[in-house]
């Protein structure tokens, strides 16, 4: 990994920049966020002979570089405190100056379609309560986005396309509905600045977001990257390794954020043991090409969905994986989503609990927010005794698990044939366990919960959130 940043740098060398005036890349742009108290990156083009100057109105500190040989330059800017509005002037002995600048927490947010999907919905497909939100858009409130255009490329590129946006109607509407509602419950717990920084595809598979160095390196012979030395762009961009990273994060690189927001995994469904090192890869890279090497990475868990096949267990499988990936990957969090999962649809409406579940995470893990739990109870250990299943979790705190008193659905449990019969749990008292019982199984082997494609979840912590699919077997069916 510690090859990526140079292989990097030499797939991007031998471009050439010259012009009369200093240039920048267009994602800095007025109503631009800065990560705050920081050195935030910045960098442009200009001709290679002239030295350019950095001076900003939050700082009486200047900073001055040399471009390269190609005339592009770079250089970092120390960064104050949130607040704003402020600017920022660059000079290569002609001006650019980019204007009402606020300092404040900047994420990185990316993924498929249910990252995609705006505030505005999806044709047919609504995101719930976005009138509400749109309606009350405020340009005062300092929210302010910036969503990359979409551009695969063979090669990574230098520049892509994609300004920042005020907190206005028309921008929210636009925006990505999970991505803003993360914004919107961090802003309003912290009253400071927050940017978000969006780059998707739907219908996209982890691999297009990865470097091309990294999957023949860490994945040798499982993906034929042959096509990426050619002229010719594959049809399919959104299923095409290195692409979109190509040309939409390469271009980013090293732009300063705080931590990333990752939703995505529908189009890797079928491939869940291959997925936990794709994902870890995915995030030891971006954080290796950023220099942010303890970036917070949050994702949300692929709601459950009936795919033409609401009795199959490959949802279940995937899910599997993903929160497996908790383990590999340090300085990372899960959102669960099995309360809101819509059967006729692959895109919940109910994007506002997904922001601010992934926002809960950052609060508490970042932001030092107490009091509340964010974790989804994950199971910690089972055993079978009198014909039934003693489940127990690991909750995270002394609250430990809800609703009680009642009758838990989504259970299923086997005996030694593997055939799974419908089950219910009870939470007991206040030990974090769970007696899962089956009249059909005399003697339980195995106990599955929301483990299909279409499910219901039933069982929380007790702050509303799910616990996510999980079995006791190893069984591959």
């Amino acid at each position: 990994m510690k090859k990526v940043i140079a292989l990097f740098v030499l797939a991007l060398a031998g471009t050439s920049w010259a012009g009369a005036k200093v240039t920048l890349p267009s994602f800095f742009s007025d109503n631009m966020v800065l990560q705050q108290n920081c050195e935030a990156a910045i960098w442009g083009w200009t001709d290679s002979g002239k030295k350019v100057t950095i001076t900003t109105t939050w700082s009486k500190e200047k900073v001055s570089v040399k471009p390269d040989a190609d005339g592009k330059w770079s250089a970092r800017i120390r960064t104050a405190g949130a607040g704003g509005p402020y600017s920022i002037t660059v000079s290569d002995g002609e001006k650019t100056t980019i204007g009402n600048v606020l300092l404040g927490e900047v994420w990185f947010c990316s993924g498929q379609s249910n990252m995609e999907m705006p505030v505005r919905g999806f044709n047919a497909q609504p995101v719930k309560g976005s009138a509400e939100f749109i309606m009350g858009a405020d340009p005062d409130t300092p929210i302010r986005m910036c969503t990359i255009d979409r551009k695969p490329s063979l090669k990574p590129l230098e520049e892509c396309t994609g300004s920042w946006k005020e907190n206005t109607p028309e921008a929210v509407a636009a925006t990505s509905a999970a991505a803003y509602f993360f914004a919107v419950r961090l802003q309003k717990v912290l009253g400071i600045p927050v940017g978000i920084l969006i780059s998707e595809w739907g219908g996209s598979t982890i691999q297009t977001w990865i470097p091309r160095e990294v999957l023949s390196s860490k994945f040798p012979g499982e993906f034929d990257l042959a096509f990426l030395d050619g002229d010719q762009m594959p049809q399919m961009h959104m299923h095409t390794p290195c692409t979109l990273f190509n040309g939409q994060v390469a271009p980013l690189v090293p732009f300063t954020f705080k931590g990333m927001l990752w939703y995505q995994g529908e189009s890797n469904r079928g491939g869940a043991e291959q997925y936990i090192r794709l994902q870890k890869e995915y995030v030891a890279a971006m954080r290796e090409l950023f220099q942010n090497p303890d970036a917070p990475f949050y994702f949300v868990q692929i709601a459950p969905y009936s795919y033409s096949d609401p009795d199959g267990w490959t949802s279940g499988y995937f899910c599997e994986a993903q929160e497996k990936s908790l383990d590999v990957i340090p300085h990372s969090g899960m959102v669960t989503t099995l309360d809101i999962g819509e059967y006729a649809t692959i895109h919940p409406s109910r994007k506002q609990e997904i922001g601010y579940r992934l926002a809960a995470l950052a609060l508490v893990n970042d932001y030092g927010l107490k009091g509340f739990n964010p974790v989804a109870p994950r199971l910690e250990s089972a055993r079978f005794e009198n014909g039934e299943a003693i489940l127990t979790f690991n909750t995270g705190d002394q609250m430990g698990l809800s609703p009680g008193f009642v009758e838990l659905k989504g259970f299923e449990v086997a005996g030694a044939d593997k055939v799974f019969h419908p089950a219910v749990g009870i939470i007991t008292g206040w030990n974090n366990q769970v007696v899962v019982k089956c009249p059909e199984v005399a003697e339980p082997a195995a106990v599955r919960y929301c483990f299909r494609n279409w499910c219901e979840g039933t069982l929380f912590n007790n702050y509303g959130i799910p616990a996510g699919p999980f079995r006791t077997d190893d069984w591959n069916l």
